[in-house]
């Protein structure tokens, strides 16, 4: 029996020769102990996820039987925890769900158009207090958003604006840190000889933004959208402040009154309470998890583009 031996792989030099390229064992042996903290962290991170789904799986009498808490005990009970999730309060969940999305989609939308026309103003223009502008910007960026959410009430008090979905909307629409992304992508992503081009050739300013500016911000279009999308659906302080009515509530909030009123029960009285509020923080997660999955190209491409220079 012959025995072919197994090839190395090999590298061209530049005058045309093919040379052996050996793996270098201190480098490989230098990436295990990166590997292994990479994992304890991924471990960690995947830990509360899958005690979402372990436990969102039970009724009420194995979520407080003392089994464990982190593998499946007795009957699986899925359907009977949707069943009672979409049915308790009304269907007052579903609607939840549907606020979640709207001021999720309006806010991320609203917000990366404003950070797109910004940037690309703060990045291909000059004019009368550009650089107080921007530093207000980096400045803003600092701020947590907590920290704004009184003053806010109190404006849109004085607007007559609190509990309404423009309460939890209008304020979503301002992310410096949006404006503060495209301004650094747009100026290395979008030449200004491309642009001169596209001036001498006679467009305007708004044409030249659509159709040369535009297709070449994309990736950090979707960067940023995807930032707010999931910033607005986790937004919590605002809409708490903001809303009286538990019918204009984001999922954040509903699910935060659930927990309140089953630890107001008690142990006895909030059990079913508490399975559906399990699920339904885990059925909460899964569309940012989609978005996540759907939009990983695009965002990874936004966030290293524009850091290159």
């Amino acid at each position: 029996m012959s025995v072919t031996p197994v090839e190395r792989p090999k590298t061209r030099r530049a005058s045309g020769k093919l040379v052996e390229r050996r793996s270098d064992p201190r480098r490989v042996g230098g990436r295990i102990p990166l590997n292994i903290v990479l994992a304890l962290l991924m471990i960690y991170f995947l830990i509360p996820f899958w005690w979402l789904i372990v436990n969102s799986s039970k009724d009420a009498a194995s979520l407080f039987g003392g089994g464990s808490a982190l593998w499946f005990s007795g009957d699986i009970d899925y359907v009977q925890n949707f069943t009672d999730l979409f049915t308790y309060g009304g269907g007052i969940y579903a609607r939840w769900l549907g606020n979640s999305a709207l001021y999720a989609i309006a806010g991320g939308l609203g917000a990366t158009a404003l950070a797109v026309l910004a940037g690309y103003g703060f990045a291909k223009y000059s004019f009368a207090g550009r650089r107080f502008g921007f530093a207000v910007i980096l400045g803003a960026v600092m701020v947590p958003t907590t920290a704004l959410v009184i003053p806010t009430f109190v404006l849109f008090a004085e607007a007559g604006l609190t509990n309404t979905i423009w309460a939890v909307i209008l304020p979503t629409l301002l992310n410096p840190f949006g404006v503060y992304l495209m301004c650094v992508y747009a100026r290395d992503a979008v030449p200004d000889e491309l642009l001169d081009a596209a001036r001498v050739d006679g467009a305007g300013e708004f044409r030249t933004f659509l159709t040369v500016a535009l297709p070449l911000l994309r990736p950090a279009m979707v960067t940023v959208l995807l930032l707010s999308v999931v910033a607005s659906w986790n937004n919590y302080f605002l809409p708490l402040v903001m809303l009286s009515d538990n019918r204009l509530f984001p999922v954040t909030v509903g699910i935060g009154l659930w927990q309140s009123t089953a630890s107001s029960y008690g142990a006895a009285g909030g059990q079913t309470l508490w399975s559906i509020i399990i699920l339904g923080s885990l059925v909460s997660v899964i569309p940012l998890i989609i978005a996540f999955l759907t939009l990983q190209r695009y965002w990874r491409g936004g966030l290293a583009i524009g850091s290159l220079k």
